[in-house]
């Protein structure tokens, strides 16, 4: 991704601990650096636990950092209240991992999608609030007749797509799509990526896209970044970081995806990645491998990854 395109988000040095000062004291983000560019969309994996979901949230405002800086459209968010927080919630919306969970059950599917235009006042009368949720339903696959329908009436990907248009109705430039597939059946995972795909070229969106499944990851995003104990490992194109890992751990996740060919599967044996690497005490940080691929690493990894790489 050139650099010439505008930069819409940019996390600097970003550090989150949950429970501080406590004996379980959690590092969920350790001084995470990397950019989001205007009408990209950033895959952001990892396992569980990794941080990635974390991470969203904090770009959301949901969590406060520690320290760092997270700016938004060149204006950082960490002191945003009353007027200029929720001009901001208007900007950046989120879509979450579990459709079921994050839709109210007692209100019909017209309230649940009107909520954000009702917050930031977008309709003049009631007319023009149900005729723009009709069409924020027809954006994503549903109809009219599903308006009076409660949640619970619906399959799992299209309350998905209920969600995915609840945030899309106050207009958002940038959205935090949580795992919004793992919840859902394999059949339906495409369609909702596909659709995802189709409305980010609509309505010109920005994603970070946060998944443990490297191989959809790598289908939608432009670039794709690669978390573990809170720690940014890896960034590079999704090309790069698919078909060329670097880091030991995005190479142990990649081996860890299952071929199709039953007898090669039954001979492969995965990578395993040892993380006691990273509590050696040696400091690590973002080094240039190739051209646009970062890696964690000391100057010595990085000029040994540099000779592998025959540079």
């Amino acid at each position: 991704m050139s650099n010439e395109k505008k930069k819409l988000v940019e996390i600097k040095n970003v550090s989150l601990t949950f429970n501080t000062g406590k004996n379980n004291a959690v590092k969920a983000i350790d001084n995470v650096s990397f950019d989001i560019y205007e009408g990209e969309v950033f895959g952001l994996v990892g396992e569980s636990g990794s941080g990635k979901t974390t991470m969203g949230r904090t770009i959301l405002k949901l969590y406060d950092f520690d320290s760092g800086e997270i700016n938004f459209n060149n204006k950082s968010i960490t002191n945003l209240k009353g007027k200029e927080l929720k001009d901001f919630r208007k900007e950046a919306q989120m879509i979450f991992q579990d459709p079921q969970a994050s839709l109210n059950g007692r209100m019909k599917v017209l309230d649940i999608i009107a909520e954000g235009i009702d917050i930031h006042n977008l309709a003049s009368s009631k007319k023009e609030r149900d005729e723009m949720v009709e069409k924020l339903l027809e954006l994503v696959g549903l109809n009219k007749d599903h308006l009076t329908r409660y949640p619970h009436e619906f399959s799992g990907g299209q309350r998905q797509r209920i969600g995915i248009a609840r945030a899309l109705a106050v207009g958002p430039k940038f959205i935090v799509a949580d795992e919004p597939i793992s919840a859902l059946d394999v059949s339906i995972q495409a369609q909702v990526v596909n659709l995802m795909k189709k409305l980010q070229h609509e309505q010109g969106l920005t994603y970070l896209f946060v998944a443990h499944d490297l191989s959809m990851v790598k289908y939608i995003s432009d670039r794709i970044g690669v978390m573990h104990w809170g720690k940014m490992l890896e960034i590079g194109t999704s090309e790069d970081v698919y078909n060329n890992p670097i880091h030991p751990y995005t190479k142990s996740l990649l081996s860890a995806i299952p071929v199709t060919d039953p007898e090669i599967e039954k001979e492969r044996t995965p990578l395993v990645y040892d993380p006691t690497a990273e509590l050696d005490g040696q400091e690590r940080t973002m080094h240039e491998i190739t051209p646009g691929h970062f890696v964690l690493s000391t100057k010595e990894e990085a000029e040994q990854y540099r000779k592998e790489r025959n540079i």
